[in-house]
């Protein structure tokens, strides 16, 4: 007993000229989870100072006051074309207003850097959507753009998270991948004007919808009396409330309010013709992105299965 009482005297002694915290074998095992002794490291972030609430960090402020907008354009979008056009584009001029709130507050968080390009895609992609059934005849070219956007955004990411570390932004393109990216991502005059005038691209189409015979010829076909009777002794709803707050599309109400917001089609097609070639280029760097992103991916692929030591050859067979 008297030697385990000097060991252990001993022990707190060395302990003390080298300032080591000494642990007994249940809390390194607690610990390590092997029996090993190990320096505690705190695991509660509060012990070192007060727990920020992210979620209610300025630019992520900025972001839901986004979502709430874009919600209301799309509330807006099948039967008020100028109504809708200014929500949504209040909502895409913040996303230039959070990113200089994340820098002046010290506030740029992963969580917000996500939030941001979700939020461009989804509001991007129900506009493709309503220009989809606004021209059924270009359908298509709406849903490839939607699945380029989405494509190239998720495997950029990905590629990042995976390649660079957790700690990198997609915003941190090496110009030895792409000095074309690495340009968009990093002046953010080009990155503005880019995204802003490939916005601006489809809010044209989407007043043309409203305006331009050439596009959209069913709105200023008329009726005639057999649709409109048609229209007229439609589905009913019964409800009253019902029918003020989810108007019939295929009413005639629904009809002659999309009539008499028409609007002249010379500055829409004005807007088309200016933004039309930052569209393209927005186009084409949503597929280098994606491109480059791959044969980043596939270069780390490549190394771990060398790594890996594969493919590993097969032994001769005996006979």
């Amino acid at each position: 007993m008297s030697e385990r009482v000097t060991r252990r005297q001993a022990a707190l002694a060395a302990a003390a000229e080298e300032d080591t915290p000494i642990v007994s074998n249940n809390e390194a095992v607690a610990m390590n989870g092997n029996g090993n002794t190990q320096t505690a490291i705190p695991s509660d972030v509060d012990a070192v100072g007060p727990r920020e609430n992210i979620f209610v960090f300025w630019p992520n402020i900025i972001g839901y006051f986004r979502i709430v907008l874009a919600i209301a354009s799309l509330y807006y979008m099948p039967l008020h074309p100028r109504t809708c056009s200014i929500l949504y584009s209040v909502s895409c001029l913040l996303d230039a207003l959070d990113g200089y709130a994340a820098r002046y507050f010290q506030q740029s968080t992963k969580f917000g850097a996500v939030l941001d390009m979700v939020t461009d895609r989804c509001t991007t992609s129900c506009l493709l959507v309503f220009l989809s059934s606004a021209f059924p005849r270009w359908a298509i070219i709406f849903q490839g753009l939607i699945s380029i956007d989405f494509a190239s955004h998720y495997i950029h990411m990905y590629a990042t998270l995976a390649m660079g570390g957790s700690d990198t932004s997609h915003k941190s393109v090496d110009k030895s991948r792409s000095w074309l990216l690495n340009l968009y991502y990093t002046n953010k005059t080009v990155l503005f004007m880019c995204c802003a005038l490939n916005e601006l691209f489809f809010i044209a189409l989407y007043l043309l919808s409203f305006s331009s015979p050439l596009l959209s010829p069913q709105l200023l076909e008329p009726l005639g009396e057999s649709k409109a009777t048609a229209i007229q002794t439609g589905a009913q709803v019964n409800s009253s409330v019902l029918r003020q707050l989810f108007t019939n599309p295929y009413s005639a109400g629904a009809l002659e309010m999309a009539r008499a917001n028409k609007m002249d089609s010379t500055f829409p097609w004005i807007l088309a013709g200016i933004s039309a070639p930052i569209m393209g280029l927005k186009q084409f760097l949503n597929i280098l992105q994606l491109v480059k992103a791959s044969r980043w991916l596939a270069e780390g692929d490549v190394r771990s299965r060398k790594a890996a030591g594969l493919p590993k050859k097969k032994g001769n067979k005996s006979s």
